[in-house]
């Protein structure tokens, strides 16, 4: 049996990934506990889709503490109301997403 809940390792310790920006291809710097980032060169925003037990695990508040429990089940630019859409792994803002297409 675990001592600790192995789900939430990634949002207590944060993980760091290299991703690319969509608009400019500046590499950007997103921890795996950011919700999102802006873009060093131009300015667009980064959403980092964290998919994890925090929004299904009745503990997660718990094990996760407040602030980031309320940081990480906030809603973003561009949710669904009925939360029903699967998000990208990481997606600019709305405004920006046609933009994106076109490339």
């Amino acid at each position: 049996m675990l001592n600790h809940c192995p789900g939430a390792a990634n949002l207590r310790t944060p993980t760091l990934a290299i991703k690319k920006c969509p608009r400019c291809g500046e590499e950007i710097e997103v921890f795996s506990n950011d919700i999102s980032v802006n873009c060093s060169r131009c300015g667009f925003t980064v959403y980092n889709d964290i998919l994890s037990c925090v929004q299904w695990c009745r503990y997660a508040k718990e094990c996760v503490g407040e602030e980031t429990y309320r940081k990480l089940t906030a809603k973003k630019p561009g949710d669904s109301p009925g939360g029903k859409e699967k998000p990208d792994e990481m997606t600019g803002s709305r405004e920006h997403q046609d933009e994106r297409s076109d490339e």
